[in-house]
């Protein structure tokens, strides 16, 4: 039988006495029927839909944008423990390494068809991991999965479900997966190691391993169909009877020159620099995550914006990427003459005399003067480890 998951989504929801569950199941089975080319009965189900009370009907959900019911809350902070959005592909592009891509659409496959694979007995939970390094884009991909599945993201930072009262902690995952099984969606756990840590450890109090079986017991309890994205930035740290729940793994690297470039070339769009060389530029930002580039290409939209030019200039582009990784780097550039220095040292060829004293609005002469005394004192510290070497003459 096709589109099961939604009857049965249908059929739970009228058991549980909850109409928003029913109505909004109801509502994503007539969007399918209708993608399938059974306009009349999808109009049948939604003419079922416009005669139910308006409190239910306004609860709908299903492929039109609306919250259901209750957010949860945590009782002790009283703050939501979901947010609810719905993105679109327009604002959820990814840019990923082609084999990440690939996988990425084996699984979004695997979601669409998950009726017919379970029909062929080959049906696996629609559960990913993604893991990587801060910035390389692992909330942007759960977004971009939930725009590919057209239905809402619910996004859970792990990390606020830590109640400070014992026991709250395991009924603020209860409440969070109970709520997701009301509506189609994609339930985002960010930070997913906060809750996920291995068991074992001397440390551990008992609280903390008891969150660990509440999670397992509620990822179990999710039927196969709902979709279930986890992040974290220390895969390794996850406890492994957690991390054998994800069928898939995807890991996010930190980009290469080739994905670096496009990067670029998607994020400075028609604000890139006039005679930009991209490979250039993508071999400057050696290191840096899609967040740091795209981090770097608003400034330089800004600047360009607030100075009334069409275009970004290069060396302002420049200056904030030099600067942006010297703080990834851990320098603490203070002053004025602490980033020319810097700046000069990084890309000697674009930072010259005269493009910093035009880039920081200074003489020329001050400018030749701080970095020439600069190159003194290291001239100095080399003769004085080397004395038998003869004194170089100026020139």
């Amino acid at each position: 039988m096709q589109h099961l998951s939604e009857v049965l989504k249908i059929l739970d929801g009228a058991l549980k006495a909850n109409a928003s569950m029913a109505t909004s199941y109801a509502g994503l089975l007539a969007d399918k029927l209708e993608s399938d080319g059974e306009k009349q009965q999808a109009r049948m189900i939604r003419e079922r839909l416009a005669r139910a009370p308006m409190a239910v009907a306004s609860a709908q959900g299903a492929g039109h944008g609306h919250m259901l019911g209750q957010m949860p809350t945590d009782n002790d902070s009283r703050l939501n423990t979901v947010d609810y959005s719905q993105p679109t592909l327009e604002t959820s592009e990814v840019l990923l390494p082609d084999a990440i891509q690939n996988r990425l659409l084996e699984f979004i496959q695997c979601v669409e068809h998950h009726d017919a694979l379970q029909r062929a007995g080959a049906a696996m939970p629609n559960r990913v991991l993604i893991y990587g390094p801060p910035g390389t884009g692992k909330t942007q991909t759960a977004r971009w999965i939930a725009a590919r599945l057209k239905l809402p993201l619910l996004t859970v930072r792990c990390d606020t479900l830590v109640s400070s009262l014992l026991g709250q902690t395991s009924r603020n995952l209860r409440r969070v997966f109970d709520y997701a099984q009301q509506l189609p969606c994609v339930l985002f756990l960010d930070e997913f190691d906060a809750l996920a840590g291995a068991r074992g450890n001397e440390r551990d109090i008992g609280e903390l391993q008891r969150v660990v079986i509440a999670l397992l017991q509620n990822m179990d309890a999710l039927p196969d169909s709902t979709v279930l994205v986890a992040s974290t930035n220390h895969e390794q740290l996850l406890d492994p009877a957690i991390d054998r729940r994800f069928p898939f793994h995807i890991p996010m690297p930190i980009p290469d020159t080739a994905l670096r470039e496009g990067l670029w070339r998607k994020l400075l769009g028609s604000y890139a620099p006039d005679e930009l060389d991209w490979k250039e530029l993508a071999s400057l930002s050696e290191g840096a995550t899609g967040a740091t580039i795209e981090h770097v290409s608003l400034d330089a939209k800004r600047s360009a914006v607030l100075a009334g030019q069409a275009r970004a200039q290069k060396l302002v582009l420049l200056r904030r990427l030099g600067l942006t990784l010297a703080l990834a780097k851990g320098e603490r550039l203070t002053t004025t003459e602490q980033e020319i220095r810097w700046l000069r040292a990084w890309a000697q060829s674009h930072f010259t005399f005269r493009a910093l004293a035009a880039l920081y609005d200074l003489p020329l002469r001050q400018v030749q003067n701080l970095l020439n005394e600069d190159k003194g004192s290291r001239d100095g510290i080399q003769e004085k480890a080397e004395p038998g070497k003869k004194k170089r003459q100026p020139k």
